[in-house]
């Protein structure tokens, strides 16, 4: 017999199973408190999840237009020379920086200067056969009047002396351009700037055809950047132009270089112009800026990202960009009330700068939006702020 004393191992068992029951069952009832807030009958609803909001605030928002551009010199010179012949010196060194009128080269003068000589020499005869014929005309002269010759030898003589004035006019005009040919035997810089590698190197012989020419001369402070924008973003500059055109105190319209990662602001300069028609090839127009370039960050033939300043919105609506979103009809944010409901408000977007986006219709300052946590929300749901909300 089994003494009554003694239990079986599956009564432990048992016990441990009801043990469990009970506890899940416990378990139940307090989540369900907990999900209703303590209000039986309501049914199941979530908890108000965590978001983050913004404030939505009133500033002045700079409208930059942003186009693709190249550095080119303001200016941009390739020395050539205007005769032939050899090159017997050269006055400059690579990279070295010139004054207008400051001798870069020498082409050898001695062929030049016979050929003035020349026509010095041709002068000189013509003019004393000028004069000859001067003071035969003037013998004529009173011979005819005495009637001691024919007038047709005074008219011969009077066409005579017209004939050797005009020799001597062409041997004028010979001896002017001979003595050019010398002083273009001597090469000034044609403009001021800093001078590239040389073509060509002492002792060649040079042709005023050659198309290297001998060096190139380039001014990089001040520089210019030349850049398109989309022929939709026209008519903004075109109006921010005419407003300075009827404002002469108006400040020109400033225009920024960045490199082309868009981290580093290269340069400020000011708008120059604006070419006179859309490229129909591109749909683009293009633009002309030019920067003083005093640190020597812009080099000719670079690429950068040129930002022109088209406007500045006043006292505009700003929210960050993280709190627009996109659906089926538009733009739209949600707005936390002083109650912690969640609203889904319409806006109307403008330009985005910065990670801020204009709000040009459908909230004003001071409104708080959600910024993260919007893909949990509802239309009229409750939230709960987190304490680390930016509000701005």
């Amino acid at each position: 017999m089994m003494n009554p004393g003694m239990r079986l191992p599956c009564d432990a068992g048992k016990r441990k199973i009801v043990y469990l029951l009970v506890a899940a069952i416990a378990l139940f009832f307090v989540w369900r408190l907990f999900v209703t807030n303590g209000q039986p009958g309501q049914g199941v609803r979530e908890n108000a999840p965590p978001v983050r909001v913004a404030e939505a605030t009133a500033r002045d928002v700079p409208h930059y237009l942003n186009g693709l551009g190249t550095v080119i010199p303001s200016v941009d010179v390739l020395v050539t020379s205007r005769v032939d012949g050899q090159l017997v010196r050269l006055h400059f060194s690579e990279g070295q920086r010139v004054r207008t009128g400051d001798l870069l080269a020498e082409i050898d003068p001695r062929p030049f200067q016979a050929a003035l000589d020349e026509a010095l020499g041709a002068l000189a005869r013509d003019k004393a056969q000028l004069d000859n014929a001067y003071r035969d005309l003037a013998r004529y002269a009173r011979l005819v009047a005495g009637n001691f010759i024919a007038a047709q030898q005074y008219e011969t003589q009077r066409a005579l002396t017209s004939q050797y004035e005009g020799t001597v006019e062409a041997d004028t005009a010979a001896v002017a351009a001979a003595r050019l040919q010398l002083e273009y035997s001597r090469i000034p810089a044609p403009a001021s700037g800093r001078l590239g590698l040389r073509y060509v190197d002492e002792g060649n012989m040079i042709k005023s055809s050659d198309t290297n020419g001998l060096v190139r001369i380039t001014e990089e402070s001040p520089c210019d950047v030349v850049f398109t924008l989309p022929e939709s973003r026209t008519p903004l500059v075109m109006r921010a132009l005419r407003l300075r055109e009827g404002n002469p105190d108006m400040p020109p319209l400033p225009v920024e270089a960045w490199d082309q990662e868009e981290k580093r602001r290269l340069d400020l300069g000011v708008l120059l112009s604006v070419d006179n028609q859309i490229d129909a090839a591109t749909g683009t127009i293009k633009l002309k800026a030019r920067f003083p370039n005093t640190e020597a960050t812009l080099y000719p033939n670079q690429f950068v990202n040129a930002r022109l300043l088209a406007q500045t919105l006043e006292n505009a609506v700003v929210v960050p960009t993280g709190a627009v979103q996109l659906g089926a009809r538009g733009a739209y944010v949600f707005v936390v009330d002083g109650e912690s409901i969640a609203r889904v408000c319409d806006v109307k977007c403008g330009i985005s700068v910065d990670g801020l986006t204009v709000i040009d219709e459908g909230i004003g300052p001071g409104v708080f939006v959600v910024t993260d946590g919007v893909d949990r929300l509802r239309d009229g749901m409750t939230v709960t702020v987190t304490e680390n909300t930016a509000r701005r």
